[in-house]
């Protein structure tokens, strides 16, 4: 892949981690109107005290790391496990909104692929 290409997904990656990763200590983006059994689960999460401010400082750490091109292999695994929840929350729980979830899953992957020969070391 182009070296421009791949640096323009990481800052775009980034930027939207950074800013819904800080939107989960300031709100400063409104919560969507959600069907009861998303609320329920976000609900849950808020209530545990942990796994809201987990996710938000993963997703910031994860896109400051892709902004300024540091450890990208050990940023895009960090993230797919959130990545991957995103887009299994909104298929099972809130169809709506699953546009964004779909392009941080998708950018993501491609990152994955990217840097595919950094991980070959882990299946030997």
């Amino acid at each position: 892949m182009n070296n421009k290409i791949q640096k323009f997904i990481q800052i775009i990656l980034g930027l939207i981690l950074i800013i819904f990763g800080a939107n989960k200590f300031i709100g400063f983006i409104p919560a969507p109107e959600l069907p009861e059994a998303a609320a329920g689960f976000m609900d849950a999460l808020v209530k545990t005290g942990y796994m809201f401010p987990l996710i938000g400082v993963i997703e910031v750490i994860t896109g400051l790391l892709l902004i300024f091109n540091k450890w990208v292999a050990f940023a895009v695994i960090l993230l797919a496990p959130v990545a991957i929840n995103m887009i299994l929350f909104h298929l099972k729980l809130a169809h709506g909104g699953i546009a964004p979830a779909a392009l941080v899953t998708i950018l993501n992957v491609v990152l994955i692929y990217v840097n595919w020969d950094k991980y070959k070391p882990l299946f030997n």
